[in-house]
Parts: structure tokens; C-alpha cells; sequence
């Protein structure tokens, strides 16, 4: 079995992972054609795992990704595909849906996961989360569910997205979970602290983390004092390893002991090799350090 970075742990992940949300009508509008280029370059590149939500592109983005993949079923078998439910989005594809919510109920989990096998011209999904939690969710259901799909061979994993510690214990001591999909970067990283990475070392399971390069903010023009404090200390970091400041932020968020696996939603092959090739570099501690200090502010404790 291939291993992670480090030897630690078993690798369930490429070691980024490919985010869709704007491939389709939230972001580029990619056509048959170019989705399947970009699946096709990801998959030269070593990057396998592929991450879906049946809500992008308005309930989209599934099914245009499911027809690049139509007339060239042998990628299949080549790759991972990660798929998010639970969320009940009002939008034109769904006119029943009047209001925002979520619903974990057995009906709707198991017709959003043949929806999606329809969507994807598959039998089976590698990897189904939980989009949100939900004030509402009965676990037990859930873990009834997610034990049903399996032995169908309908659903390989399962896991959680922005689940707390606690939130995710209650359901993995019912069924077996595989991830927890989490915000986290250099401008959050609240899971250092909030017991999110402690408990993925716990369990040994590589937590998925999205907007790994903090949504942006600190490649404005107009920044804040945050972060122009962690540009000037990333500078001669940069300098020294040859690296850009996309690469970097990977980097130190990869180096946690946890071992996040990120979900990098670009749309550009080349910023995924660029992240492919930034993370073979390591930082001292003390520059890892450096990092921290500059998002605290101040000198650690």
C-alpha cells in the first residue's frame, strides 16, 4: 500500500487534492473537453483524488465532470473521487428546496449518493461526506446508512466535513470515518489548537483541509496588518528554498505532524504541479516558527 509523505500513515489521498467547486458554473465553466483535460493532467501529475460536493455549480458540476469521464471510462479505476452531501440548496435544479437546511435522513443520503453514481457514470464512490453538521442529525442513522451503502460497494469511505472533535467522535464511534475535511491555513489555524489534528493523530486518519491558502487574503492588493506581518516574514523564507508565497503556505501547513492533505481549487494545472513540487521542501522549525509568530503577533508563550 503507497504510504504518505512521511511513512506514517496509510495514504488514502494523492497528496493534493484537486478541488471542482469552480471547474463548472461557480468558476471557469470548463466544457466537456477541458474537464477532461485537466483530469487527465492531474492524473500524469500523481494527483488521483478529485473533491466534489453535489451542490457545485448549482447541482452541476457532478454531472459535467461525470461526462468527461463517459467516453474514457479506464480513468476511473485511476482515480478517487471525494463527494459531499447533506446540504439542501434552494436553487432552479432544486425548486422543492424553499429554504436552506440540512438533511442526513437515511432517504435523502442514500438519493443523493445514487444521484451522484448517476452523475459520475460510476458504481461507486471512493469517499462520501457529511457536508455540515447538523443540529438535526441522528448518528445512528446515519451509521446505519453509511453501513448499508458499504456493503452494497456503493460507498468505499465515509467521513465529515467541518465537524468539530467531538461532533466527529460521536459519529465514528457508530461507523467508521475516514477524514475530517476542515478549514485551516496559516491565517486559521484553529485545528492546531481546537483538538481537530490532535484527534486525527488519535484515530491515525489524515484530516482534508479546504481553503489551505486562507481564501486569498493574503495575495491582495489591499492587506491588513496581519497579513503584511506574515509577508515580510515569509520573504527570506521564499528566498531561501526558491519558493513562490502559494508554495510556502503549503508547506508550513503540510509540515503539522497530522499530516493535512489540501484541497487546492484552482483551476490551472501549473499551480498544482508548483504545489506538487513546493511541498518536497521542509522548513526548520524555528522558520516554521517564524510563520506562527508572525500570524500571532506576538512572541509565543
Amino acid at each position: 500500500m503507497n504510504t504518505d509523505r512521511n511513512n506514517k500513515l496509510p495514504a488514502l489521498f494523492s497528496p493534493v487534492i484537486a478541488g471542482t467547486m469552480t471547474w463548472g458554473k461557480w468558476g471557469a465553466q470548463f466544457n466537456t473537453k477541458e474537464y477532461l483535460a485537466l483530469i487527465e493532467a492531474c492524473l500524469e501529475n500523481g494527483i488521483d483524488t478529485f473533491d466534489h460536493a453535489d451542490i457545485y455549480g448549482n447541482y452541476s458540476t457532478e454531472q459535467e465532470f461525470g461526462k468527461a469521464l463517459a467516453d474514457h471510462s479506464s480513468l476511473r479505476s485511476s482515480m478517487k473521487i471525494i463527494t459531499k452531501c447533506g446540504i439542501c440548496m434552494p436553487c432552479d435544479a432544486r425548486p422543492a428546496f424553499t429554504t436552506k437546511h440540512y438533511d442526513y435522513s437515511a432517504k435523502h443520503i442514500r438519493s443523493s449518493v445514487e444521484q451522484s453514481l448517476t452523475n459520475f457514470n460510476t458504481d461507486y464512490l471512493d469517499f462520501l461526506l457529511l457536508h455540515r453538521p447538523s443540529p438535526l442529525v441522528d448518528t445512528s442513522v446515519v451509521a446505519e446508512v453509511f453501513d448499508e451503502l458499504k456493503q452494497e460497494g456503493k460507498v468505499l469511505h465515509f467521513g465529515v466535513s467541518n465537524f468539530t472533535p467531538s461532533q466527529f467522535e460521536h459519529l465514528n464511534s457508530l461507523t467508521p470515518l475516514s477524514t475530517n475535511q476542515v478549514e485551516c491555513n496559516l491565517l486559521k489555524p484553529d485545528a492546531f489548537t481546537d483538538g481537530t489534528f490532535d484527534q486525527a493523530r488519535q484515530k491515525g486518519y489524515q484530516p482534508t483541509i479546504w481553503s489551505p491558502l486562507g481564501g486569498g487574503k493574503l495575495f491582495k492588493a489591499e492587506k491588513g496588518e496581519r497579513e503584511n506581518r506574515i509577508i515580510d516574514a515569509a520573504q527570506p523564507i521564499m528566498e531561501k528554498y526558491g519558493v513562490q508565497l502559494d508554495q510556502l503556505l503549503l508547506i508550513w501547513l503540510c509540515q503539522h505532524p497530522a499530516l493535512p492533505v489540501p484541497v487546492l481549487g484552482t483551476t490551472k494545472i501549473q499551480r498544482l504541479k508548483d504545489a506538487l513540487e513546493g511541498l518536497q521542501h521542509q522548513l526548520t522549525t524555528q522558520e516554521w516558527f517564524v510563520l506562527y509568530e508572525a500570524y500571532l503577533g506576538e512572541e509565543i508563550p
